[in-house]
């Protein structure tokens, strides 16, 4: 689904934002992003999505070199095949729940019965069928980021992308989330997961990375890093996270 080869991204003279990333994920994997605040995660997260381009070295995501497109070939690209899901929602709060939840498909030129049937069923398999004409500032942040989900999933991508999806959320609606998570990656759609959430790392991935000064520092299989604790398996020293 993911194949990054090398890449390296600079911004200006001084260190790299991303430095010689080399990162493989498999269709119907979950994949955790951890780092702090500058350890390129943000970076990352923008070149796999097609917002931004390396210095060197190539992106490919299914299927497509991402690197290579130019700004309408990356919003085509993304539109077909990328789901996003953010920290604080990024919902139109003149839009009702469904409303938002169609925008996507709209953009995308799907015919209107068939994008309401969708939208129906995302809303009735996430919960939220009794908020379709509400609006998001009436909900709760738990149900608003299932608004979110189901506005990125609309168009069936074959990634989602989720930055900081608890971040926003109390302890309890975040763990609803979490399980959101699990059960759509228990369905095949594959997920990358940028996070400082540890809990939500562990919880939900299949694997784990840990990006230090831009550069793959730990790879690891099922639960997150977690402080400066040794890992299990492979703490990088070859080409950076390589899948085993």
């Amino acid at each position: 689904m993911i194949d990054i080869r090398d890449a390296t991204k600079k911004y200006d003279s001084g260190p790299p934002a991303l430095a010689g990333v080399t990162l493989t994920v498999a269709a119907g994997e979950c994949l955790a992003v951890l780092g702090h605040s500058g350890s390129g995660k943000s970076t990352l997260l923008n070149l796999i999505a097609g917002l931004d381009r390396p210095s060197s070295g190539s992106v490919l995501v299914d299927g497509t070199r991402v690197d290579r497109l130019g700004e309408a070939g990356s919003a085509r690209f993304r539109r077909a095949s990328i789901g996003m899901v953010f920290q604080f929602f990024n919902l139109l709060d003149d839009l009702t729940v469904l409303d938002n939840i169609l925008v996507p498909a709209q953009l995308a030129g799907m015919g209107r019965a068939e994008a309401r049937r969708r939208a129906g069923d995302l809303l009735g398999s996430l919960g939220i069928d009794r908020h379709a004409k509400s609006y998001p500032q009436r909900l709760s942040g738990g149900e608003r980021q299932r608004v979110a989900v189901a506005r990125a999933l609309m168009n069936r991508p074959a990634l989602l992308l989720a930055d900081e999806p608890t971040g926003a959320l109390d302890s309890r609606s975040a763990a609803d989330v979490r399980q959101l998570l699990l059960d759509l990656n228990a369905e095949g759609q594959t997920v990358l997961l940028v996070t400082h959430d540890v809990e939500l790392a562990a919880s939900t991935a299949h694997r784990t990375i840990e990006l230090v000064d831009g550069a793959v520092a730990r790879d690891v299989a099922g639960g997150a890093v977690r402080g400066s604790a040794p890992l299990a398996d492979n703490t990088v020293g070859g080409p950076a996270g390589a899948v085993r």
